[in-house]
């Protein structure tokens, strides 16, 4: 079964699973407001695609703060990423 991060936290938590708070963006500006919802001093930005190593390829962004969330965001939405799984 292929499906992403948020949509198998989602069904964990249906069980009462104990997943850490996340949320889903389309864009940057929804992402920097997703993190003020989650609160904190320090996110992590994911691309959500069905292949390993997307830390390894740039998918996965640790930020201090909103104009990072940003960069990163925008850095992932609607571009390619390549890691060793997807050739």
């Amino acid at each position: 079964m292929d499906i992403h991060e948020y949509q198998a936290k989602e069904l964990l938590s249906r069980y009462q699973i104990h997943v850490p708070r996340g949320g889903l963006a389309y864009s940057p500006e929804q992402a920097a407001y997703r993190a003020s919802e989650i609160g904190g001093d320090r996110w992590v930005v994911k691309a959500q695609i069905h292949s390993g190593a997307r830390g390894k390829a740039g998918g996965i962004k640790l930020c201090s703060s909103d104009h990072e969330i940003v960069e990163a965001a925008d850095a992932m939405l609607g571009r390619r990423l390549v890691t060793h799984q997807t050739g």
